[in-house]
């Protein structure tokens, strides 16, 4: 079990860690190849949902033939999408690099394949635990890698930045041999189900159905404020280097976060948890927007949301375990994730279109905060006990 944790605790730092600066990357690439901040925006909108839309298939094949082959495709994507990131010239190849390659590479590289591992190797009462830590090991990643790559591209060159990052994702090769498994374990005394089964027992199932409608409002609103913060201030008048922070303590906070929503999601109703946090995070939305904008207070906002960032993560991806089992964990995992991708794919664009045509950001901002309520309210009525499948039927030849 400690192999499995620090090794994919490992592979989700570098692979969430590089991901969550791309946002340093959007002044300094628009301003040297003259494009629109929508450009920039919409080829991270289509990683957000490339990422989304592969999630599910990688997930299927990380729990047919296990994780290692999908883990090092993933590492080897993720390296070639930056290095093309770095040199594409226009905004199509700059689409078809930052966000359809890396997309796919992150569905390969991040929490439904890790968690998959973890769910058939930690036993039940320690799961919520474990996914805890290893979202807590994808934040620490945020806070070690945000600082690096603004130092990367102060000291090096944006696309010099990248070429050392490309580097840096190839690690995820040797660390994948650590989730090697003999076999994809298969539950004895459960129901077993083809992959069809379970996906029309699935979105068949009420909860399953409010957990990916609270999941589309974590993607909105994270990924929004992680590409368009630092701009959002710059524009403001703060320095560059507030920015930077900014994004770094939320890094710093998610680490307790995450881990936290772990461990109270062994003690406590996740439902409840879910619906709290979605809840605090668009009262920490309003208090930011509503309170004079100093160094301070862009601050303690980071910090705040950094606790609420990828707590969703662990409850919802126990929650997923708790009711359907293990046996496809990782593909259930990957489609709930798709809709958190549909929610970063709208999150990311509207800012940049809505910038572009209103010189402000402040529309999406008060509908992150809309979204934040009603994700509260879908999340009460999830029930978190294992479905019931009475006997299992004959399969049809």
């Amino acid at each position: 079990m400690f192999q499995v944790l620090l090794c994919g605790a490992m592979i989700v730092t570098l692979s969430m860690g590089i991901r969550h600066g791309f946002g340093l990357w959007l002044q300094p690439i628009t301003m040297d190849r003259g494009w629109t901040r929508e450009t920039f925006a919409f080829a991270l909108a289509v990683q957000n949902i490339a990422w989304g839309v592969a999630g599910p298939f990688t997930g299927m094949l990380a729990d047919r033939f296990g994780p290692f082959r999908v883990l090092a495709v993933g590492g080897l994507l993720y390296a070639l999408g930056l290095v093309l990131m770095a040199l594409s010239t226009s905004g199509l190849a700059f689409t078809g690099s930052a966000g359809l390659l890396i997309g796919i590479a992150q569905s390969g590289t991040t929490y439904a394949v890790i968690y998959g591992v973890i769910g058939r190797n930690v036993p039940a009462d320690k799961r919520s635990w474990a996914m805890g830590v290893a979202a807590a090991a994808g934040s620490f990643g945020q806070f070690l890698m945000v600082p690096v790559e603004n130092w990367l591209i102060a000291s090096t060159g944006w696309q010099n930045a990248l070429f050392i990052l490309a580097c840096a994702a190839l690690i995820i090769l040797p660390l994948a041999l650590g989730l090697r498994e003999p076999q994809v374990v298969k539950p004895v005394h459960s129901h077993s189900q083809s992959i069809v089964q379970a996906l029309r027992e699935a979105f068949g199932y009420r909860s399953f159905q409010l957990l990916m409608a609270g999941y589309f409002v974590c993607g909105f609103q994270v990924v929004f404020i992680g590409v368009h913060m630092p701009s959002y201030l710059k524009d403001q008048g703060l320095s560059p280097q507030v920015a930077t922070y900014a994004l770094a303590l939320i890094g710093l906070f998610n680490v307790f976060g995450t881990y936290g929503a772990g461990v109270l999601g062994q003690r406590y109703p996740k439902r409840y948890l879910l619906s709290a946090i979605y809840g605090l995070r668009s009262v920490a939305i309003v208090t930011f927007l509503l309170t004079p904008l100093t160094p301070t207070s862009v601050y303690l906002f980071s910090a705040v949301m950094g606790v609420l960032w990828l707590s969703t993560v662990p409850p919802t991806n126990a929650v997923l375990a708790q009711i359907f089992g293990v046996q496809h964990m990782s593909m259930l995992s990957g489609f709930v994730f798709l809709s958190h991708q549909v929610g970063s794919f709208l999150g990311v664009w509207l800012g940049g279109k809505l910038y572009d045509s209103t010189g402000s950001y402040d529309m999406v901002w008060w509908l992150a905060v809309a979204l934040g309520v009603a994700a509260a309210l879908v999340n009460l009525p999830v029930r978190e006990g294992p479905i019931s499948r009475g006997e299992p039927r004959p399969q049809a030849a």
